[in-house]
């Protein structure tokens, strides 16, 4: 699924102006449908020994020619209104986290935003990951 297709899937577009660059995020309600139920990376997809899922976030948005938000972004995307209330989303790991095996996400729940973090080969079927255009 391309970037552009985004909007047959129902997603809202936000645009957020940082510096010299425009970001567009993607900002449904919850996490997109289509996206659930991967790992991290191709590195954790590899690492399941069972129960593998089909794809992997960071091959996903590469794909789409997206990005996965960063931690300031995802931020700044839920100082626009509620989302992953039910749902979360994998955000952009640092290296130091991603080298040691981790990864993390985020969502809201009892009114705070929080990230948190868990094995970059983990899956859940609510958790998928919210990407970034930067023009």
């Amino acid at each position: 699924m391309k970037w552009r297709e985004l909007a047959v899937h129902r997603m809202l577009l936000v645009m957020i102006k940082r510096r010299a660059n425009t970001f567009f995020f993607d900002c449904s309600a919850e996490s997109p449908q289509g996206r659930t139920g991967v790992c991290y990376d191709r590195e954790g997809l590899d690492s399941r020994k069972a129960f593998k899922p089909e794809n992997n976030a960071l091959d996903m948005a590469a794909a789409m020619g997206i990005e996965l938000l960063t931690e300031e972004q995802y931020r700044d995307l839920q100082k626009l209104g509620n989302f992953d209330t039910k749902s979360s989303s994998w955000v952009k790991a640092p290296g130091d986290i991603r080298i040691l095996g981790g990864a993390l996400f985020g969502d809201r729940r009892f009114g705070h935003v929080f990230v948190y973090h868990n094995g970059a080969q983990s899956n859940y079927s609510a958790r998928a990951f919210r990407g970034s255009l930067r023009v």
